[in-house]
């Protein structure tokens, strides 16, 4: 068995073949290529985990506030919220945008983060991992698991697209962020290998066109929320894949079809700060007032 990390296809067919997770048949993988041991790549891959969860708990600290003075305090205000019983879309739903925004407000305050895939979506997995994990008593192995199938797919997604939000607009951080943390979740759920695929696709067609257009040039004002919105999608996804609803699209379709989305995104909305929200009046008047007037 050898993976290359070209398309889903590849991963579901390995892992049907094999009849095994596509976590299980990626740590092998991951082992061999790096001529190592399995338990080695599984405790580099707790060592991740870790930081995530540390990266949530200090993003709950209500003092929190970034340098710009553009964020800090709003994951600590929504999980107040959540833990009074005063939110109105649930307890699971309500602790994973809070731990979204943790930490990416964390991220902004220059804190130890995970980039999943980076920095600026950060605060999508593990914010899909670690509520689903507390809700429902998910073991720590199962969650550090998942984190190998939410790999896979983001290193498909970087092989066949891009990760990156100056190449392909925010569906390529925020939208591949949160294809990889359904997938992750539908396998938490024993969802099948072609589950697994189908909740990427979803999730990925739910994000296509996604926009980068960072206020000031910071990964802050409208990253923060977006990541909030990515674990939303992400539950969306899984949810519907886990039901046995296919995305009529197959992932590696949706994948290439992001890239040429991306590839029509026009520079001023690819991380440029020159368009989107970023060039409102409030926008420019927030970039003046933390930079000083442009020149």
């Amino acid at each position: 068995m050898k993976l290359n990390y070209h398309s889903v296809e590849e991963l579901v067919h390995a892992a049907s073949t094999h009849n095994k997770k596509i976590s299980e048949i990626v740590l092998e993988q991951q082992a061999y290529d790096m001529e190592t041991t399995m338990e080695q790549v599984y405790a580099t891959m707790e060592s991740s985990f870790d930081v995530m969860r540390q990266s949530v708990i200090s993003g709950l600290d209500e003092t929190l506030r970034s340098p710009s003075g553009l964020s800090g305090g709003a994951a600590a205000k929504l999980k107040k919220a959540v833990d009074e019983g005063s939110n109105h879309y649930g307890h699971l739903l309500g602790n994973a945008i809070s731990m979204a925004l943790a930490v990416t407000e964390y991220n902004s305050c220059m804190g130890k983060i995970v980039a999943a895939p980076t920095a600026g979506s950060c605060g999508v997995i593990p914010a899909a991992l670690i509520s689903v994990m507390d809700e429902y008593n998910v073991s720590r192995h199962t969650i550090i698991m998942s984190l190998f199938t939410a790999s896979a797919i983001g290193m498909v997604i970087a092989s066949l697209a891009s990760i990156a939000g100056a190449e392909g607009g925010c569906q390529a951080e925020v939208g591949s962020a949160s294809a990889m943390a359904a997938a992750a979740l539908t396998e938490i759920f024993d969802g099948t290998p072609q589950m697994v695929s189908h909740s990427c696709a979803i999730a990925l067609k739910n994000t296509m066109g996604l926009v980068c257009d960072p206020v000031a040039g910071l990964v802050e004002v409208p990253c923060i929320k977006r990541n909030a919105m990515g674990v939303a999608n992400a539950f969306t996804a899984s949810e519907l894949a886990l039901a046995g609803i296919n995305s009529i699209i197959p992932a590696d379709e949706v994948i290439l079809a992001m890239k040429q989305v991306g590839n029509l995104m026009p520079s001023s909305l690819k991380e440029t700060a020159e368009g989107g929200l970023a060039a409102t009046p409030t926008g420019c008047r927030l970039c003046s007032q933390i930079f000083g007037p442009r020149l």
